[in-house]
């Protein structure tokens, strides 16, 4: 039988309950298999003297398929470190909450070879990319899964800022900040500030207010494929911090403008066979808790 994938990439988060005993199995399923595995050097200490351990650059150059043992976070964190090398992420949920992780380590072997064995749906999903521009100069550079936040870092002020859209004025709003949301983070920062859920194939964003001074200040869903452009309106107390999947960028100015757009490349999922977004839907935001008529 030829096989789907030879070399597989373990990434785990070092820091999570059950992390040494979960990747050690899975490493002993599947070298005994025959695959050829090799794990993440943060979690060398996990499994020291056990597998062959390398840095997720060289997992990515030469694994067929990378298995994200932990959270969401840990899955957002592998999907914008490997998305430039297009390999395809398979989620195993030690984490609370599991929108993309979605295999809980009880199921773990058996969802795996079937995976590997070529009986998984295929997803893939967008990314977010922000420049901070200061004059001609870009300062930054950053990916997000999830969303980028454009927030006050002062608890006891708002910031104004100034949005367009593809080169048409939106609007001025004082607020606490904006998310800027992919369909994947709508069901994370996004729906806690009011945001609607996308389902994940939709090309499309979302842009919610955080708090804002305006109650008229609504969230809107955009095109996916729209660039936005997001100035700083300085005051006395300005200070502003920009987050791309909660990781700060520094030193933000108030004459720093904000270009965001969709990154060039998505990453990719497997998901088993029977994977059902809408079932996650239910279960994680325990919707329909009766019986089904």
């Amino acid at each position: 039988m030829t096989r789907h994938f030879q070399h597989i990439a373990l990434i785990g988060k070092p820091d999570a309950e059950r992390i040494s005993e979960t990747l050690a199995g899975i490493h002993r399923h599947l070298t005994a298999q025959g695959f050829q595995v090799s794990v993440d050097k943060g979690c060398g200490a996990c499994m020291a003297g056990v597998a062959e351990v390398r840095d997720i650059e060289e997992l990515g150059r030469t694994c067929d398929a990378a298995v994200i043992v932990g959270g969401d976070g840990t899955l957002l964190r592998a999907a914008r470190l490997l998305v430039d090398h297009q390999i395809p992420l398979i989620g195993v949920n030690l984490g609370r909450l599991g929108f993309l992780v979605d295999i809980s380590p009880g199921e773990v072997h058996g969802r795996l070879d079937a995976i590997l064995a070529g009986h998984y749906q295929f997803e893939e999903r967008s990314l977010l990319r922000v420049r901070v521009c200061r004059g001609n100069t870009v300062m930054h550079d950053r990916v997000a899964v999830n969303e980028i936040v454009v927030h006050s870092a002062n608890a006891t002020s708002m910031i104004e800022i100034e949005t367009s859209i593809d080169g048409a004025f939106l609007n001025t709003q004082r607020s606490d900040g904006l998310i800027i949301s992919t369909p994947t983070g709508s069901t994370a920062y996004a729906l806690s500030a009011g945001g609607p859920i996308l389902h994940p194939a939709l090309d499309a964003l979302v842009l919610a207010p955080i708090n804002p001074h305006t109650l008229t200040n609504r969230p809107i869903v955009i095109g996916g494929g729209s660039l936005i452009e997001i100035a700083f309106r300085p005051s006395k107390q300005f200070r502003a911090q920009v987050t791309c999947d909660n990781v700060s960028i520094p030193d933000v100015e108030a004459s720093d403008r904000l270009r965001i757009g969709r990154h060039d490349r998505p990453f990719r999922m497997l998901h088993p066979v029977d994977h059902d977004f809408f079932a996650i839907l239910r279960s994680k935001l325990n919707w329909s808790s009766g019986n089904r008529n």
